[in-house]
């Protein structure tokens, strides 16, 4: 298998805070739990959400925007698609 060539990740660290968990969640996710993630880089966050989650963790780690009545536009909450033991996070840019 061949290694990568650089070890750096260019762009920001994302952090992700469990905010919430209704049910119980299967990968042991609690809340306040907290996660130092990057597109290549889950940190023991599930797989599961990490792929839904994914395409926000990008946009963020290289200085993307979401549109925000409050004007908080390097953070998000996002939600596991597990509905049942549904996990609640925010994600926002480490260097802000």
């Amino acid at each position: 298998m061949a290694k990568p060539k650089s070890t750096t990740t260019p762009g920001n660290k994302v952090i992700a805070t469990v905010k919430s968990v209704t049910g119980n969640c299967p990968w042991g996710h609690e809340i306040g739990d907290t996660f130092a993630i990057d597109f290549r880089e889950t940190a023991g966050l599930c797989g599961r959400l990490f792929h839904d989650i994914y395409p926000y963790i990008v946009m963020l780690e290289f200085g993307g925007e979401f549109p925000n009545a409050s004007g908080n536009t390097a953070t998000m909450t996002v939600e596991c698609s597990d509905r049942v033991n549904k996990v609640t996070m925010e994600l926002h840019r480490a260097s802000e």
